[in-house]
């Protein structure tokens, strides 16, 4: 059995869930895992794996906007923590030495996998666009090219990629491979049903949004992000609660929110087509939602307006009709090649060392 370093991005809650799962089916295989994480990724798993604490990156946003210069400054405060958290990183990966490193877009990890020769497997949704070949719009080149520039610096030299995607691509190298999306045992056990309401995920402060969705007044929506309990006409506000999402994720007809990987994968298991607003200035998002219309699963938009709800609320019958052929096969083809990777002293793994 391997012993594997697992360093997991601790931005948003995608990452950490992904790495539970991952995590917990190792173990089960009996592998000996340790964890690498920092902010939410470190929280989320701290008390039920072996986590060590370390420092990343940090993205701030405003109005739905990345903003680029105090992300600059808040990665920059970091620099003496993160000294010392790679030094304890170091020391971990001197006394455990692992067999490989396992990397969810967590760059510490990854360059001293290639500084210590250790065989490095990355398991993210972000290598799909370094090494998958899609199609965007002409106007998004010049971030797809900069956004791929930024994952090969993140993660420079992974000696295979396991990447999750909803929308099929062709791989670029024989060392890539795609797969449906990893979601948590809590989606897969949920009987989606239709009981009418429109599911709303935004940041607070995004009253432009709630304003123009009380012109749909037929229409009731529930809204997460503003973490209170109150009606307003016909919009629902819901506190944060876990479970009460993911049940009234099962229970809506459809979901008009951020374009984050996670949620949107969730949405479409369940069969609820999904009208993404990405964050401006985050290339990922904007790819989903041009990836969620071109897939006929959905629609994306910059900002909504009412013609763009309108329209998405006219299209529900033509999406939902396409998401009854979606497949997805839960976290069994994942699974079933990581342990042929990591099996007989990982002999499958190290066919794909670099040069």
């Amino acid at each position: 059995m391997a012993k594997i370093l697992y360093g997991v991005s601790g931005e948003g809650s995608g990452h950490s869930s992904r790495a539970r799962l991952i995590s917990e089916f190792l173990i089960s295989e009996g592998h000996q895992v340790k964890i690498a994480s920092y902010d939410r990724g470190y929280r989320n798993l701290k008390d039920d794996f072996d986590v060590l604490e370390i420092v990343g990156l940090t993205i701030v946003s405003e109005d739905n906007e990345v903003s680029r210069l105090k992300t600059i400054a808040a990665n920059l405060s970091k620099i003496p923590s993160g000294k010392r958290a790679l030094d304890e990183l170091r020391a971990l990966i001197k006394s455990f030495q692992p067999d490989c490193i396992l990397c969810d877009f967590e760059p510490c990890t990854a360059y001293l996998a290639t500084h210590y020769s250790i065989p490095l497997v990355s398991i993210d949704n972000q290598h799909r666009m370094r090494y998958m070949d899609y199609q965007i719009l002409s106007e998004l080149k010049k971030d797809a090219f900069i956004t791929e520039s930024i994952i090969r610096t993140m993660v420079p030299k992974p000696w295979v990629s396991l990447i999750t995607t909803f929308h099929q691509g062709t791989p670029k190298n024989d060392h890539s491979f795609l797969f449906p999306p990893i979601l948590r045992s809590q989606v897969l056990e949920l009987q989606p049903r239709d009981e009418g309401y429109i599911l709303v995920y935004t940041t607070s402060g995004f009253d432009s949004l709630l304003e123009t969705l009380k012109d749909f007044g037929r229409e009731k929506f529930l809204v997460y992000g503003y973490n209170k309990d109150e009606v307003d006409n016909n919009i629902h506000f819901r506190p944060f609660s876990a479970d009460g999402f993911l049940q009234d994720l099962a229970a809506c007809k459809a979901v008009i929110a951020t374009a984050g990987f996670t949620l949107i994968c969730e949405a479409l298991y369940l069969g609820k087509p999904y009208l993404a607003f990405p964050m401006q200035g985050q290339f990922e998002q904007q790819l989903n939602a041009f990836m969620l219309a071109k897939e006929s699963y959905g629609a994306g938009c910059a900002a909504p307006s009412y013609a763009d709800i309108a329209a998405f609320l006219y299209g529900l019958p033509d999406y939902k009709k396409k998401l009854a052929s979606y497949e997805h096969s839960g976290n069994t083809k994942i699974q079933e090649y990581l342990r042929r990777l990591l099996a007989d002293d990982l002999a499958l793994l190290k066919r794909y060392r670099p040069e």
